[in-house]
């Protein structure tokens, strides 16, 4: 009896054992892999560092390669392109104006009445329509997508209520073309390539404003295209219609790209230009920035090295709507293959793009105490269920770090338009003044986009880093419009009224 007790004793204190290992091996393996997790965060959080001190770095390349730009073709990554437009609109502009955009996966047609008087309100000044682009429109050839919008423009003439003279009645256009154009008057620029999945190859080169003119005569419309305009000069002209110390514009949406005021003097590769004002419009192309001082990990290296157009458009895939989604997909796959934090690795975190960024910001954005809207993304999207919150958690991390670099390099890049042109309080690149004896002007830099409009923690990190690199004393001086998003034909409406101001 004493030999059984002992021996129920002795296999209860195994098995106990027994099960304590099991508990033990359960919680090493559980915290080796939350450790694994922690560990890719951290590398990415020390990868996409952007201290004050970066950030300056970032903002005197960014003016170095302006000057450079401005110096010669070719000089910079930063094409510098002119765009010969010095007028901008102020309200006194009276009549009918119309515009077409070309921006992306979308585009608009638009008619806009003005009184003569500055309208608070553009936008109830003007009947807009907005059209997806075919996918198979956007790979086909210059005549397809030419025919496809001249068509749309002679619909929507059609619906006007003296639209039955559509053939009759003589009308000038603006448009807005926002893909990188040389540009070779202010109704004339050759396509120098396409981006935001464009690729039609018969364009490259091509005078876009000459192939939308022989489109719309082939429709029978007696329309001239009196003025070709990117959009982000669209974005300048809205500002400076209801602010003057408007001097800069800078788009941050599925793109990014920036122009601004710039003196006639300091555009050296084209001496000899002749501006009444002195001054003129520079589209920079600043998608495609780069400097060694960008930090970048190996995320961005693979996003580049797999895109359509690697090793080009280097800035534009750190802070645009474009990407930002992808690369917290990215992270999200690496955590899985490093861990089962998120369960079995799904087939889907492989498939580029699948991660939206309006859906990467409604995951960053989630406030709720359960994180329920990651939970249903990442089910939605991924097909990963059940996700654990401290996974969600991690999720959210990822944003945040994606975001907040994204937000900030942007805000560098402002700065350095603003140092180039001595609006941050130095004078310049090449001026000498201290920011004591400099006296700031009120400066404002209209900003256009769906990420900047609607991503408020974007909005917020990039407000926030300007005030950072600036000082207080001189970020009061700088004020940064948003511009209305309530009509999506906002961006264009100054455009038309650069073909009458500019004939003059």
């Amino acid at each position: 009896m004493g030999r059984a007790v002992v021996g129920v004793a002795v296999t209860v204190a195994v098995a106990t054992c027994a099960v304590a290992a099991v508990v033990v091996g359960r919680r090493v393996r559980s915290r080796r892999k939350w450790n694994k997790v922690a560990s890719v965060v951290r590398e990415l959080e020390e990868g996409c560092d952007t201290s004050v001190g970066r950030l300056r770095q970032v903002v005197d390349a960014m003016a170095v390669e302006m000057h450079a730009g401005l110096a010669s073709e070719g000089g910079s990554k930063l094409k510098m392109l002119l765009t010969f437009v010095d007028n901008l609109p102020n309200g006194t502009e009276r009549g009918t104006y119309y515009a077409l955009h070309l921006g992306g996966t979308n585009f608009r047609v638009l008619r806009l009445q003005l009184s003569g008087q500055p309208s608070p309100n553009l936008e109830h000044d003007v009947e807009v329509e907005r059209q997806p682009i075919p996918e198979d429109v956007m790979t086909s050839t210059t005549e397809d997508l030419f025919n496809f919008i001249a068509s749309s423009l002679k619909d929507f003439i059609a619906k006007e209520p003296d639209g039955s003279n559509i053939s009759q009645d003589r009308r000038e256009l603006g448009f807005t073309f926002s893909f990188p154009v040389k540009q070779m008057s202010v109704s004339s620029g050759i396509l120098i390539k396409w981006t935001k999945g464009f690729s039609i190859r018969d364009s490259v080169g091509r005078d876009v404003a000459a192939c939308l003119q022989e489109a719309l005569t082939r429709k029978g419309l007696d329309v001239r295209v009196a003025a070709l305009v990117n959009d982000t000069v669209g974005t300048l002209a809205v500002g400076h219609y209801h602010d003057p110390d408007t001097v800069a514009a800078i788009i941050i949406g599925t793109g990014t790209n920036a122009c601004y005021l710039e003196r006639i003097d300091a555009i050296i590769k084209c001496q000899g230009l002749l501006m009444t004002s002195g001054r003129m419009v520079v589209n920079m192309e600043w998608g495609n920035f780069w400097s060694s001082h960008l930090p970048r990990t190996v995320y961005d290296i693979d996003l580049d090295a797999e895109s359509p157009n690697p090793n080009d458009q280097g800035f534009e895939k750190m802070i645009s709507g474009m990407y930002l989604g992808d690369i917290v997909r990215r992270v999200i796959l690496k955590m899985s293959l490093e861990s089962d934090v998120f369960g079995p690795i799904s087939p889907k975190l492989s498939m580029p793009f699948i991660l939206r960024t309006p859906l990467m910001a409604a995951m960053h954005e989630d406030d709720s105490p359960d994180l329920r809207e990651v939970a249903r993304i990442l089910n939605d999207i991924f097909e990963i269920p059940d996700v654990p919150l401290k996974a969600r958690k991690i999720v959210v991390k990822v944003c945040d770090v994606v975001t907040r670099r994204a937000a900030r390099l942007a805000a560098a890049g402002i700065v350095g338009i603003l140092k180039k042109i001595g609006r941050d309080g130095s004078g310049g690149i090449t001026g000498g003044r201290s920011r004591n004896d400099m006296k700031m002007r009120r400066t404002v830099v209209a900003i256009e986009g769906g990420l900047y409009s609607k991503y408020s923690l974007f909005r917020e990190y990039l407000r926030e880093a300007v005030k950072e690199i600036l000082g207080q004393d001189i970020a009061k001086h700088v004020i940064l419009k948003i511009l209305s998003l309530t009509t999506a034909a906002l961006m264009t409406l100054p455009l038309s009224i650069f073909v009458r101001n500019i004939g003059r």
